[in-house]
């Protein structure tokens, strides 16, 4: 099959797959504790795609030209066996990435398995150093240093990481500069993530969002920082390094400066809906048509005409106003 692009001649190179909609935080951006309660109702086992499932749509996939993989949740250390799924994801061709992206606190005992499967890459969210910070928006009072040891033991074993960190308005500011610092002394990539209004849940505006433009400002009074040029098309992230010492740091800027007119990105969810953007509002039911006895030939038709037809470009087009009506799918669900 040969590669598709949408109606906006955007390919499809990027596929992220939520393997559980479970988490064990409740980060007040994504799954406020308000909402997701503990006696919350998670999606059953029998609901989710089984392995064999998301490697055949993965197969799919990877034929119309995606060639990176990306693991993520709810928290995707939460599910059981991963590492057999990550093994089985290597084996395909045209695939030349996987990442995993994990809230790191079941990391240590997770690592080594998934290294020897064949994982590579790591994002980690971490969204402050501050212990009273970090617990707060976790809203499990979990401790920062439960993820920065396991950070260590990820670069000791050898895995290329990035550290991800949400910043609010009146929230983690403070936590800009001491993050910055802290992953630019042990070499490691620190990524600012603009808050966004993925869900309807988060309580989300534009007064909360602390801007590329305001980060950046913040890092000049401490650093010497310079532009990276992109390294492929389609790449979400405004890197720069360190004149100093060439660690690079990187910025998603999703609602200060779009980049909705490269986005390369597709998102399944663990119930099998294919989402095309991450602001979506509706998904499309892939697991109901894998149980449907479809041959691979009608399976790769279908998933084929929805990227053709794909035209999103919510962040282009969000206001105050549209953020607020638009039903959009949780984070959780749709694996960010």
């Amino acid at each position: 099959m040969g590669k598709v692009v949408d109606k906006f001649a955007r390919p499809i190179r990027d596929l992220r797959i939520s393997v559980t909609d479970r988490c064990n935080f409740r980060c007040t951006y994504c799954m406020p504790k308000e909402i997701f309660g503990n006696d919350y109702a998670f999606l059953p086992k029998d609901e989710l795609l089984s392995f064999e499932e998301i490697t055949r749509l993965a197969h799919f996939f990877a034929s119309l030209g995606v060639e990176k993989l990306r693991l993520t949740g709810g928290e995707p250390l939460l599910r059981r066996d991963l590492p057999e799924l990550i093994k089985r994801l290597t084996k395909i061709s045209n695939i030349k990435d996987i990442g995993l992206t994990t809230n790191g606190v079941l990391l240590g005992q997770y690592a080594n398995d998934l290294y020897e499967v064949g994982l590579r890459r790591l994002n980690i969210s971490l969204d402050a150093l501050d212990p009273l910070v970090f617990g707060e928006m976790n809203g499990r009072g979990t401790s920062p240093q439960i993820v920065l040891k396991n950070i260590e033991l990820a670069k000791e074993i050898g895995f290329q990481m990035k550290v991800n960190m949400v910043v609010q308005k009146g929230v983690n500011e403070a936590e800009i500069v001491p993050m910055a610092m802290h992953f630019k002394e042990r070499g490691i990539t620190l990524r600012f993530i603009e808050f966004m209004d993925v869900g309807n849940d988060n309580a989300w505006s534009f007064a909360k969002v602390v801007t590329k433009k305001e980060i950046f400002h913040l890092l000049e009074s401490e650093f010497q920082l310079e532009p990276i040029d992109p390294s492929y098309y389609g790449e979400v992230a405004q890197r720069y390094r360190y004149k100093d010492n060439g660690v690079e740091v990187g910025f998603i800027t999703s609602v200060s400066e779009s980049f909705c007119s490269t986005c390369t990105r597709a998102r399944l969810s663990s119930d099998g809906k294919l989402y095309t953007c991450l602001f979506a509002s509706n998904g499309f039911d892939l697991r109901s048509l894998l149980r449907s006895n479809k041959t691979d030939e009608q399976l790769l038709e279908v998933i084929t005409d929805i990227w053709q037809n794909r035209k999103d470009r919510y962040s282009d087009e969000r206001t105050e106003e549209t953020a607020k009506k638009r039903h959009k799918i949780n984070m959780s669900y749709i694996g960010g």
